[in-house]
């Protein structure tokens, strides 16, 4: 049988569903229920000659379909919360993916870098050589006059010291 406390617990929803099942119930014959569920089947009989049983019956089953609605509504929530945390991992994924495709086209692009700073090391060898082999007394004074500089600079640094 119904309890006291299940059936305060939703009870405007109930008053509502006794007066749909009862329509010869009023709302002071409803009223009365102070807690006291053996009160309230009593009124109901009284009022409408229905018996105890089916009464009670009627009671459980409402306060069974406020639990059932309780534990529907938990599984509800469950389902979002399950939901959610897919389409989260969804995204995390796909940051993941797009960060992944970052430090790709990042290392390519470096590559590149790297392979443009060569071949451009490369020719400004070759310029040299072509340089010093068409001038090679200007390029032997050059050499000279710069390994001068740069040991009169050493010299004057060590000195400083």
């Amino acid at each position: 049988m119904a309890n006291a406390q299940m059936l305060q617990g939703n009870w405007n929803e109930i008053k509502g569903k006794l007066r749909i099942k009862w329509g010869q119930l009023t709302n002071d014959d409803i009223g009365m229920f102070n807690g006291n569920v053996d009160q309230l089947v009593g009124t109901i009989q009284r009022k409408t000659g229905e018996a105890r049983q089916s009464i009670e019956q009627f009671l459980d089953s409402l306060t069974s379909g406020s639990s059932s609605t309780v534990g529907q509504a938990a599984e509800t929530a469950r389902e979002y919360a399950t939901q959610a945390t897919n389409r989260i991992s969804e995204y995390a994924n796909q940051a993941g993916e797009y960060a992944t495709d970052f430090a790709q086209h990042a290392g390519e692009r470096m590559q590149q870098g790297t392979d443009q700073a060569g071949r451009a090391m490369k020719q400004g060898y070759k310029q040299a050589e072509s340089v010093v082999r068409h001038n090679p007394a200007e390029s032997v004074a050059v050499c000279f006059g710069a390994g001068v500089l740069v040991g009169l600079m050493v010299g004057m640094m060590i000195n400083n010291r």
